[in-house]
């Protein structure tokens, strides 16, 4: 028996439909990966599955009794909880019991007539405890706490002290704790380091129940997937085995129907031809007749959509070569404390420099800091003369969430109708997704947007924050190769060694700043 049926699910945002009568199963102990382009409703299908969102028509049927986890990134938590108080919530029951246990013995006075029914209760509650393992619950929760990086964030550290990442750090160890039957995962590695990543990785694909897991890390849904389903074409489609596995079956099957697709435009034309060549003639117009009708029986295949991949090109803006861009003096990042040590740093055109270092550590903060859009605590950060400086958030943040990417492109760079909408669709944005307001995009998308407008502009010097995030492999894949052929100088935070490393010529690990106060690994070139 399933533990989830999705049956003839319609879906759509105003004129775009995400899918048509579509369905797929879920069975017990299954670990699927959700995959598609962006903007193809992978997040949307998680959230019809919760139940926060309504599907236009079908049937979402999950086994009764069945406990489902979400991983809600932005969930209420109590801000004034610590850290190990938030992640024992999740075994609230058990501390309501314990409770309840020492209240009751403490409530004992001897007396046998008085003490019995309190003895029965304290014998249950001490049952539930142990039937629940509740001696070693500290010891499970460090051992999750510790698997994802919440030890160097300090198990004391109030909720409301935290970053937004480390924030969804902490509500994702909460939900691996509840241990629900089914967990459904949306992006659980954006905000996770290389060794939290391979923590979850190894824990997901011991998972004793089933789950649902949306990323763009093709190599951790290699490791964790027993089956994928692929939203494309408005429909899912479900291949049994890992993302490699799934990567094999697709292409044989694409193959398979071109074939088909070539196969039956074959036989409608040869059909056309004769229909036209003989429905005059009295001899064979019965002949033809008759083909006609069966022409018009065929259920005709859709032509394969051959989706162009994205093409990034950004323009330098013609610094020197070796000419000095930016150079910080003793600089110190931080909000109301030092982030990081004092840091001297001197980047000179056409170096590429990635930062790396867990999250919280205080990267993003360097890097509005070196932009311009945070004051330093003390120290200084000097910009060449003139500097052209591109800048992209991690979050992209827009001014008018209603305003629609061609608005934005059009006003910001005075380009023309056509000129914004060739500009758009080199990005990979559909002429649908250039006219929808900008705040219902997905994550893919306004990425996309985003990294357009730096295509639009010459720069001496791209800030680039974690842009890979919510991007698919073939943005991925044009974005890696635009970054290669730059001219100009790059910083790019990343966790993703396997984007940086082919065109990156210095790295700055936060974490060996921290420990020796010098943080660069190697340099070329």
């Amino acid at each position: 028996m399933s533990l989830l049926e999705v049956t003839g699910l319609t879906h759509s945002f105003g004129e775009h439909l995400l899918y048509r009568d579509a369905s797929v199963c879920l069975y017990k102990g299954e670990h699927m990966g959700l995959v598609g382009q962006n903007g193809s409703g992978k997040s949307t299908l998680i959230k019809t599955l919760i139940g926060s969102l309504t599907p236009d028509a079908g049937d979402i049927r999950w086994q009764p009794g069945i406990r489902v986890g979400h991983l809600d990134q932005y969930a209420s938590l109590d801000p004034t909880l610590s850290v190990m108080d938030c992640l024992r919530s999740a075994f609230a029951p058990l501390y309501q019991a314990q409770e309840r246990y020492e209240a009751l013995l403490s409530g004992l006075n001897g007396e046998e007539e008085h003490d019995a029914p309190l003895l029965q209760e304290a014998a249950d509650c001490q049952q539930l405890l142990e039937s629940g393992d509740f001696y070693s619950l500290d010891a499970r929760i460090h051992k999750v706490g510790y698997g994802l990086g919440l030890d160097a964030l300090g198990f004391g550290t109030p909720l409301q002290n935290l970053s937004g990442g480390q924030r969804a750090k902490v509500i994702l160890a909460k939900l691996l704790l509840e241990e629900p039957q089914v967990l459904l995962l949306d992006e659980p590695t954006n905000f996770l380091d290389k060794a939290h990543i391979d923590w979850l990785a190894k824990f997901l694909a011991g998972f004793r129940g089933a789950f649902v897991v949306v990323s763009h890390d093709f190599t951790f849904l290699n490791r964790v997937t027993t089956c994928i389903c692929e939203i494309e074409a408005n429909t899912f489609h479900k291949y049994t085995g890992s993302y490699e596995a799934y990567a094999r079956q697709k292409g044989q099957r694409q193959e398979e129907y071109r074939r088909q697709y070539a196969a039956q435009q074959e036989l409608i034309r040869k059909t056309e031809d004769y229909i036209q060549r003989n429905r005059a003639r009295a001899s064979t117009a019965n002949m033809a007749k008759s083909r006609q009708k069966k022409l018009d029986k065929i259920k005709r295949l859709e032509k394969p959509i051959e989706s162009p991949p994205p093409h990034f090109v950004f323009p330098a803006a013609g610094a020197r070569p070796g000419q000095e861009l930016l150079q910080t003096q003793g600089l110190v990042i931080g909000y109301k404390r030092p982030l990081l040590p004092p840091l001297d740093l001197l980047l000179k055109a056409g170096q590429r420099l990635a930062v790396t270092g867990f999250n919280g550590i205080g990267k993003s903060t360097l890097l509005k800091t070196l932009a311009g859009l945070l004051a330093p605590l003390s120290g200084a950060v000097e910009r060449a003369p003139g500097l052209r400086l591109g800048y992209y958030e991690q979050d992209p943040r827009w001014p008018d969430k209603d305003a629609t990417p061609l608005q934005m492109i059009k006003e910001g760079f005075r380009l023309n109708d056509r000129e914004a909408r060739r500009a758009l669709a080199r990005c990979g944005l559909t002429a649908r997704q250039a006219i929808q307001p900008v705040g219902t995009l997905s994550g893919g998308e306004q990425a996309k947007v985003k990294l357009c407008q730096l295509t639009l502009a010459p720069y001496d010097l791209l800030l680039l924050d974690e842009p890979t995030n919510h991007l698919d492999n073939a943005a991925k894949q044009a974005l890696l190769m635009a970054l290669q052929d730059y001219p100009g100088a790059v910083v790019l935070v990343s966790h993703d060694a396997a984007f940086y490393r082919p065109w990156a010529n210095r790295v700055l690990s936060i974490e060996a700043l921290l420990r020796t106060g010098h943080g660069f690994g190697r340099e070329e070139g």
